[in-house]
């Protein structure tokens, strides 16, 4: 049995404000016996202006979130899921949204960039253009851990489920869904992802998510829905938040996910197809 924590956070624009925060709760969730911990898309900075991105944003090797919860790990021994952090990238003008795995010794097990870019223009005053900022990433990732096999992917990834479908196929037991979901499409749609990726993957589904209103220095500010949760093989919600920062904790018995794919077998059933629609 896995005990899993989800962490809801509210970062500002400021990495090292949220820094003091990401850690408290991290220390929390391993005081209450999590070993897997799952921190919220873009932990490190929220922020929707490149200049001040620009300022205050470093590449990974200097970013001091992730070396602290590294660190954290290490003293805590357990793995954690930093849902992304914003980094400045060593090969393009723009940024990346990169998934860290940090196992119980600090050391990093692996990495994911964000591969779906939110490009959408939800009403005439509600417009995102992520890949202006970012650079998407181009490899679907699976983490061998101690607490399981861990399909990473990242908010707007969620909508596409080819993805998931692929590290289910590859051995994935459970998927994370870290997101700074907007209030509109997180009250329409982001129950209902989530519990259709765990149900037709027969996977568990940790989405940690940010939440309320973000402080900005040099922008107006941006709110995200919140609402984190943890979800069965078999679609049910185990624990989740509403909007306030904290934390949701389920116990995981990896067991169930044979269990979920035994009863409907899905990923045994499916027929892969390219061929005309008639």
């Amino acid at each position: 049995m896995i005990r899993a924590a989800a962490i809801q956070l509210c970062s500002s624009d400021t990495p090292l404000d949220n820094l003091e925060a990401t850690c408290s709760l991290i220390t929390e969730a391993a005081a209450n016996n999590a070993s897997l911990i799952v921190t919220p898309e873009v932990t490190n900075c929220v922020s929707t202006s490149r200049a001040h991105q620009s300022a205050v944003l470093t590449t990974q090797d200097r970013d001091p979130t992730l070396l602290a919860i590294r660190k954290l790990c290490k003293e805590l021994s357990v793995t954690v899921v930093i849902g992304s952090l914003a980094l400045k990238s060593e090969t393009d003008t723009r940024f990346v949204n990169r998934s860290f795995v940090i196992g119980p010794d600090g050391d990093i097990i692996n990495t994911y960039d964000k591969i779906h870019m939110f490009d959408v223009a939800l009403s005439d005053t509600e417009t995102y253009h992520e890949s202006s900022g970012y650079a998407p990433g181009d490899s679907a990732v699976l983490s061998e851990t101690p607490v399981g096999n861990i399909g990473l992917s990242i908010c707007y990834d969620v909508r596409f489920p080819h993805l998931y479908r692929r590290l289910a196929h590859h051995g994935a037991d459970i998927l994370t869904v870290p997101a700074a979901f907007s209030v509109t499409t997180g009250q329409a749609h982001w129950d209902v992802l989530l519990r259709a990726r765990a149900i037709e993957n027969g996977c568990y589904v940790i989405a940690a998510a940010q939440t309320g209103t973000h402080a900005q220095q040099n922008s107006d500010p941006r709110a995200t829905y919140g609402h984190s949760m943890i979800i069965s093989p078999w679609g049910d919600v185990l624990s989740g938040l509403e909007a306030d920062i904290g934390i949701c904790y389920a116990d995981l018995d990896l067991s169930r996910v044979k269990v979920a794919r035994e009863r409907v077998p899905s990923l045994l059933n499916e027929r892969q197809f390219d061929g005309p629609i008639r």
